[in-house]
């Protein structure tokens, strides 16, 4: 049962492609596919680039060409809700996208067609991957990351939001999150694919889970921020976590 491992940016899978047994790489559609082994299973790893519409594509070809049966989503978050910090991780229950307004059509956030503007990951795969997660988290906090300032890494589990915006305004930050747990929806980090692999996956009928790391709070130092943290730290916490999950689903399936 084939897992494809998706992230936006390079630096979100670090160190993953040399683990890989018997790697071949093919080229579709501008993006670069690596088939492999990982402890024992099948996968494929893929960079989606940056945005809805690029992780959508990347989701159709994986289906359609790679013949995948499951997908994991990994990579970085700003974070929303108070309690999120950076350095946290949020496995992801649902998705929703925060830019996606039709009114007054369609109700604000539901994306015309489907019943409700929220996209559940699958609960089994999740699971496991919520597994990982604390693994990883619980580990973390023994690593003296200096760019945490200090703060013990925690997991959360719930609602993220996905946008073609890169947040670097806390007064934005603040709003999507006013607007969205006021209507009922709590959601505690924003990044820029998620819901749109939700959304291709649920066309798919395909199983998903995703994972963010906290990389900024989504304000004014989002930018100075970033680049550092994806390299010195969500990369680490990625690393970890894809091999605690590969490693779940292999004694599952064995």
């Amino acid at each position: 049962m084939t897992l494809a491992i998706v992230s936006a940016l390079p630096e979100e899978q670090q160190g993953l492609q040399h683990l890989l047994h018997h790697a071949t790489t093919e080229r579709h559609a501008g993006r670069d596919f690596t088939r492999g082994r990982l402890h024992g299973q099948d996968v494929v790893l893929a960079l989606s680039g940056i945005g809805k519409v690029a992780a959508a594509t990347t989701t159709a070809i994986l289906v359609e060409r790679f013949a995948i049966r499951r997908l994991l989503f990994t990579g970085v978050a700003g974070g929303l809700a108070p309690q999120v910090q950076v350095g946290d991780v949020v496995v992801a229950q649902q998705f929703v996208q925060h830019d996606m307004d039709v009114r007054p059509l369609f109700p604000r956030w539901l994306v015309p067609g489907y019943a409700q503007p929220c996209f559940s990951s699958d609960a089994q795969l999740t699971a496991a991957l919520q597994h990982a997660a604390q693994q990883c988290v619980q580990a973390a906090r023994g690593w003296n990351l200096p760019l945490l300032g200090g703060h013990a890494p925690q997991l959360h589990s719930g609602l993220i939001a996905s946008g073609d915006q890169f947040i670097v305004a806390a007064s934005t930050s603040r709003r999507i999150h006013s607007e969205l747990s006021q209507a009922g929806y709590p959601v505690l980090a924003v990044e820029m694919e998620g819901a749109a692999i939700a959304q291709a996956c649920a066309d798919y009928g395909l199983p998903f889970a995703a994972v963010r790391t906290i990389s900024d709070r989504a304000d004014d130092s989002a930018h100075v921020d970033f680049p550092a943290f994806v390299q010195s730290v969500a990369s680490r916490y990625a690393l970890h976590m894809v091999q605690a999950l590969v490693r779940t689903l292999g004694a599952e399936n064995s």
